[in-house]
This record gives structure tokens, sequence and C-alpha cells, in this order.
């Protein structure tokens, strides 16, 4: 064990001796260690969460353990390791946890290090650490910081642009720059090496179904699984339902295909927006949208015969309103009105609804304006809402339409 233990802290050091973007987010760090409370990094595998708790804790003097490790986890006797913990790490402040639900009954050892005062900051790949396991055993014991793959602002910064203060011999690069970013997405490991973008995320999307789902879930029909996996990934943006599901995959049940639609987004993959109704019994029954966290899946998993750039469009602008918070549980919904106009995105704030956003590429076609306007304002009416934003690619103006002011900006300022 305490082989295994030194081994991973020169692994520490040496990633600690990298050099890394910083990732922009809204968290105070010293804030967040003076606290007692476990810091949870939560979000998809691959998109930073060690590198994040690593650059938190780069000054401290921390104690470290990877459970992506398969002999830490054949080897795990939980006395054993802290008591190397203190051999290797003498003194230490914190304690970073890597991948922690990898470990059997993680919730409840990390509940008893949380009562002997063990200041902790831990990362994990599945949204279930929230929903059921940190929720149970930890509730009120814990802050969340979600990380998700590069936003566009952030792919920017890689690139050494500022997307918001750009000059104008800038103007030609950083429209490259959004497509790209549209088509490929923003992994870490990708904005790098763009050629290898398609290899990288068409692997590691298996993984996070194998290793996420199929074991961590004792999966047994794993070609099932993997089939809705790939309907899902080619039908992003598109409305879909478990009934409708079971039929078209072969499932034997309604139940089985609920049960994989929730394995695939535990590990952050794929999301499902419901639709807006008042009456919470029809919210459910009615059909959800699916997004996928990253647009690069897109291009690496999906059948597609067509670049779908309004989709690319859509997912993107999803993603970016869970980065800044909105959730699909309370806070994000999509909407048709009685005469089966569809708004993409209506934002609530407790009881009120705050605003609505439609997603449109290019609105440069007069017939394409008028559909979208008046789908929009139409939704606006119903839901009585006034604030009003259709997302383009690069279009930018104001329209006044039916007595509402709606605003066109394009994705760069949104």
């Amino acid at each position: 064990m305490k082989n295994i233990i030194l081994n991973q802290r020169k692994e520490r050091d040496e990633l600690i001796s990298r050099p890394y973007l910083t990732r922009r987010n809204n968290h105070d760090v010293n804030l967040l260690l003076g606290s007692r409370l476990i810091k949870l990094i939560t979000g998809p595998r691959r998109v930073g969460k060690s590198t994040q708790a690593l650059l938190m804790l780069r000054s401290k003097n921390f104690a470290y353990l990877n459970f992506d490790n398969q002999s830490l986890l054949e080897a795990w006797e939980a006395n054993l390791v802290m008591r190397m913990l203190d051999e290797v790490y003498p003194g230490y402040e914190y304690l970073l946890l890597d991948e922690v639900q990898n470990l059997n009954a993680w919730d409840l050892w990390v509940s008893e290090l949380y009562r002997m005062g063990k200041n902790m900051v831990i990362t994990g790949s599945n949204a279930k650490m929230l929903s059921s396991e940190m929720a149970t055993v930890l509730t009120g014991k814990y802050l969340q910081v979600e990380m998700l793959p590069f936003s566009l602002e952030e792919f920017f910064d890689w690139r050494k642009l500022a997307l918001h203060e750009l000059k104008k011999e800038q103007l030609t690069e950083a429209a490259v720059l959004t497509d790209d970013y549209l088509r490929n997405g923003g992994y870490p490991e990708t904005v790098a090496s763009r050629q290898l973008t398609r290899s990288y995320l068409e692997t590691l999307f298996d993984s996070i179904v194998w290793k996420d789902v199929v074991k961590r879930h004792r999966v047994r029909n794993t070609t099932g699984l993997n089939d809705l996996a790939m309907y899902l990934v080619s039908n992003f943006c598109n409305p879909v339902s478990a009934n409708e599901l079971t039929d078209t995959l072969g499932f034997s049940s309604v139940n089985t295909t609920q049960k994989f639609m929730d394995y695939l987004h535990e590990p952050y993959l794929f999301f499902y927006l419901p639709r807006y109704n008042n009456k919470l019994v029809l919210m459910k029954k009615a059909p959800r949208k699916v997004y996928v966290v990253d647009n690069g899946f897109v291009a690496a998993k999906a059948f597609a015969l067509s670049d779908n750039l309004g989709r690319l469009l859509e997912n993107h602008v999803f993603i970016e309103l869970i980065r800044r918070g909105f959730d699909t549980e309370k806070t994000m919904f999509y909407y048709h009105s009685r005469n089966d106009k569809e708004v993409d995105f209506v934002l609530r704030n407790g009881n009120r609804i705050e605003r609505l956003v439609q997603v449109c590429y290019d609105m440069s076609s007069p017939k394409t304006e008028k559909r979208e306007i008046e789908s929009l304002t139409e939704c606006a009416e119903e839901l009585k809402c006034s604030n009003l934003i259709i997302v383009t690619y690069n279009d930018r103006r104001t329209i006044e339409k039916n007595g509402y002011k709606i605003d066109i900006v394009p994705i760069s300022e949104f």
C-alpha cells in the first residue's frame, strides 16, 4: 500500500509541474479551501476536474489518492491507507480524492473522514453522486464545483485571443475558430491536437459507456445500451420519449429504456430537457429533447449525412446555459404553443419565467426570420414573457414585432 501511495505522489508531483490554462469559473478558491465543507468537483471524464483540484491545492500541503487505479482498489483497507498517508504526507492540511466514486461505499468513508475533521477536495465523473449518494449520506456537508469541456471563451483563451475584445484583423481567425469549436467541441485534450479529435472522442465516448455505465451498473444488454447511446447522439436536439425508443430499439420494456437513459445521463454524457407545462403530470408525459455534453461527440460518433450546423449551435447554447447554472429539473425547459410553435429554451427564476431563448443558425432568409419570430412571439404571449433573444451564428440586430422587442445576437456575444 505504501508503494502505491508513493507512486501516486510521484504522479501528483509530475501533474502539478505541467503548464495549464486557468479555467474561467465563478468560485473563489481561497473561500472554498477555507471552508471545512467537502469541495466536490463533478463533471464528465477528461474535462480537467483533477487539474482544477491540483491547481486549487498546488501551493498547499495536501495528500493525494487517485481511485482510477486498480491496484489501490484491490488492496483497499481504509485504516492502512490513512496510516500510509500520514507517513507519505506528514502534516498534510488537505486531502484530494480523485474519481472517488470508483470505491465501493465511498460516501460512507468520506462521511467518516468529514467527522474526523479532514478538509477534502474530491472529484467524480458521475451525476448520481449528487442525486442520491451525496444527497443521502452527505447532505449539507459539501460545496459543488461543476466542470464541463472548454467554453467558447476558454477555447479562445487557449488560442490567445480575447473573445469579447477582438481587433479588426482578428475577425477572420475568430470566425474560423468559432466554426471549428461548433463542429469539434471543447474537450481539453482535443483543442491542442485537432487532428486527433475524432479518434480521441470516439474512444472516450466508448470508454464512458463501458466503464461508467456497463461496468458500474453491471449491464447485461450491452448491445441495446450501445444502440441507445448511438441513437441519442445521432438525434441530439430532437425530442425523444421512452415509449417510442422502446419500440424503435426493441427493448423489453419502457422501464428498461428509461433506466438506460438515466444511466447515460449519470456520467454527464447526455442531458434531457423537459417540455414546459404548468401541470407537472403533463410535463412528465411529454417527450424530452436530448443534448450531448460536447459537440465533438457528434462529429466522432453520430450517424449523419449533413453538418447539422443549426443543431450544433443549439446544442452549444444548451451546454452554455448548463454552464451558467440552469438545470433541467427546475429552471430550463423547451415549450410548444397551442399551435405547435416551439421555443428552444424557457429560463425560469423561481416561479417567474425570466427569458425565452431561440436558436437559429442563419436568419438571412425572410421566410426563416418570419418563422422564428412568429414562434417566439406566440410562445412569449402564452408564457407572459417579454425578455426575448434569438442566438445566431453571426447576426446582430434588434427587431420589434407584435409588441415585442427581440434581441438578435451572435453566439460570440451570447
